[in-house]
């Protein structure tokens, strides 16, 4: 199989390791060779965050260049449309449509902009936006928004429910292991 990228980001706290962490525990139980990279960045201040997951039959560097990632799994939309240029032609990304202010925004020296989600599909790009934050609350703690999203994500992977309900079973601490479990559901029938 050919080498498939994934990255995830996202802004500090938000769970963009664990995610990655999950995707790769995964796709290993799938059989395959599998490297995760991550870069945290200014993450202990809320800044941005990115995290690589590659599989295939044989991958041979963790790292994902401008322009070879098949997904984007985005836990904030403006970080969607800071690493857009990483998305190949014909990629997918899967975004929650929640906003968090950068400090720019915060200080008043910069405008959030408005409508990215409807810019991004604009240029042709595939996107799927939820409101996840939303459905994490639903779940239990907004804090399950990442699991919300990898839910999401599972409709572009033939891998079966057990194996991604096993795996959140093994990276996610038992007492909060029902409340993951509905918020991938949630995501997944979002």
């Amino acid at each position: 199989m050919q080498t498939k990228n994934i990255i995830i980001v996202g802004v500090g706290g938000q769970g963009t390791l664990l995610a990655s962490k999950i995707l790769g525990d995964l796709f290993i139980k799938k059989g395959y060779d599998v490297k995760v990279s991550e870069v945290h960045g200014m993450s202990q201040r809320g800044g941005s965050v990115i995290t690589y997951v590659r599989f295939g039959d044989k991958v041979y560097s963790p790292v994902v260049d401008e322009g070879e990632a098949d997904f984007i799994v985005s836990f904030e939309i403006l970080e969607t449309a800071r690493w857009l240029s990483y998305l190949k032609d014909g990629g997918q990304i899967v975004t929650n449509i929640g906003e968090i202010d950068p400090m720019p925004v915060i200080t008043g020296a910069a405008v959030y902009p408005e409508n990215l989600a409807a810019k991004i599909k604009d240029k042709g790009v595939k996107i799927d936006a939820i409101d996840a934050l939303s459905l994490a609350k639903e779940a239990g703690s907004p804090k399950a928004t990442n699991i919300v999203l990898l839910g999401r994500l599972s409709h572009y992977f033939d891998i079966e429910e057990n194996l991604w309900e096993e795996t959140i079973d093994k990276n996610v601490p038992k007492k909060f292991l029902e409340l993951n479990k509905k918020a991938f559901e949630l995501g997944k029938n979002a």
